[in-house]
């Protein structure tokens, strides 16, 4: 039982799955056995049946690893409230260990016959040849479109800045659709980035120079690359846009076994897509990671890493000058700590951000672990202070009112990730225990 009960998610995960707070709070009033008949749970799903507005019960399952989702409802939300409800009345111990019905052990065995048909089809060979040709020529057309850029730079950027105010983010964008044809993104964003600068804000032009110069600095290393030392190389090309797969991450990348606390989480929707930066800290190795997950509307982000917990397993890292992100090649499932993390001091904090800038300039994200830290006013805005006085300023858009009723009592311990626009807090570690922000 004891077993059953560590494997079990808890509401705070569970509640993670919903799509929106309209889902959650539809989730939790199905969240009652009265709704449900046949429901049950097993090493691999949950299930039941839920009477609805129709004359015949939704049939609704989970598959826990993935997780993947099953109902007979209309709801084109996934998950659905039904399925929500189920898996809190699971993770409250209130499905009995039941064998697998039939409709449910069908629906499981299908969806492991996909999984086996797509992993062999990765597996099988791929054309080489025909692959490198691709590559070469994706890179001839990148390093052709950052040369044209640095040249447009210099020019733009002599000419002064009077004239950007007067149409040029226009002129911004449309060189951004450039690059976009020359299969550069990453400078694509560079300009749109600019090119979103332009007017606000009394110094704008400095915040315009600033994106402007990493977007120059990028373009020249993008024709530079063969004389690059290699883990600056590969950033290079993340930056520019090219990506590299989780295969071949896991094949040649380095790997990291350690106890790992998930320190912090941030949802961003973009372009129609979902994405979950979820930041993890080695408890031996005392390395930072990132791991990322997309979903599109609609669909669930990966909630396998909550917050403030604990999860054993190796990472494998990505390649670059500052190795960040990471994906799992295997892992236990995630446990409470017996205690909150310790955070360091902000000098400390500061000489690895300025150290993994000077290795990546392009950097527009680090995290942090502070520890001692009560909210305090910073002129206009909001700063975290630390016993001594010292203090770094908190992001524009954050709402400090939470982190002043965490604090109250005594100094905190907070994750956040330390950007050009300050701190932003994702996690607060108090007395009582851990808080996601």
């Amino acid at each position: 039982m004891g077993d059953e009960a560590a494997a079990r998610w808890s509401p705070e995960r569970v509640l993670e799955l919903a799509p929106d707070a309209a889902s959650a709070k539809a989730g939790r009033g199905q969240a009652a056995p009265a709704k449900w008949s046949g429901a049950g749970a097993s090493g691999r799903a949950v299930w039941g049946a839920c009477q609805g507005s129709g004359k015949r019960p939704y049939q609704t399952a989970v598959e826990t690893a993935g997780p993947a989702f099953r109902c007979t409802c209309p709801s084109r939300k996934f998950p659905c409230k039904h399925a929500l409800g189920l898996l809190l009345l699971w993770s409250e111990g209130q499905l009995p260990r039941e064998e697998e019905p039939g409709w449910v052990r069908a629906w499981l065995d299908e969806r492991a016959a996909r999984t086996e048909r797509a992993e062999k089809k990765t597996d099988a060979p791929k054309d080489l040849e025909a692959a490198a040709k691709r590559a070469q020529e994706r890179l001839a057309r990148v390093t052709a479109g950052a040369a044209e850029l640095r040249g447009w730079l210099a020019d733009r950027v002599s000419a002064g800045f009077a004239t950007f105010e007067r149409g040029g983010a226009d002129e911004l964008y449309t060189v951004a659709s450039r690059m976009v044809d020359a299969q550069a993104p990453g400078l694509a964003n560079g300009l749109r980035r600019a090119a979103a600068s332009v007017g606000r804000g009394r110094d704008w032009p400095d915040r315009l120079l600033a994106e402007l110069s990493l977007v120059y600095v990028l373009a020249d290393a993008a024709n530079r690359l063969e004389s690059l030392a290699a883990a600056l190389a590969d950033t290079v090309r993340t930056r520019l846009g090219f990506s590299v797969s989780n295969a071949q991450v896991l094949e040649s990348g380095e790997r990291v076994p350690d106890q790992w606390l998930v320190t912090g989480a941030i949802d961003e929707e973009q372009d129609s897509l979902r994405s979950r930066r979820t930041w993890l800290r080695g408890k031996r190795s005392g390395r930072d990671a990132l791991v990322l997950s997309f979903a599109p509307p609609g669909r669930p982000l990966d909630s396998s890493l909550p917050p403030g917990f604990v999860v054993a397993g190796e990472l494998v890292f990505y390649p670059g000058a500052v190795p960040l992100r990471a994906v799992f090649d295997h892992r236990e499932e995630p446990v409470a700590p017996e205690s909150g993390p310790v955070g360091s001091t902000f000098a400390s904090a500061l000489a690895d951000h300025a150290a993994a800038l000077a290795a990546d300039p392009w950097l527009d994200r680090w995290p942090v672990l502070l520890s001692g830290l009560r909210p305090a006013r910073h002129g206009d805005g909001w700063a975290l202070s630390d016993v001594d006085g010292a203090a770094l300023p908190l992001a524009p858009a954050v709402d400090p009112w939470p982190l002043l009723a965490l604090a109250a009592e005594r100094p905190v311990t907070v994750a956040a990730e330390w950007t050009t626009a300050g701190l932003r807090p994702l996690s607060c570690w108090h007395r009582d225990g851990m808080v996601r922000l």
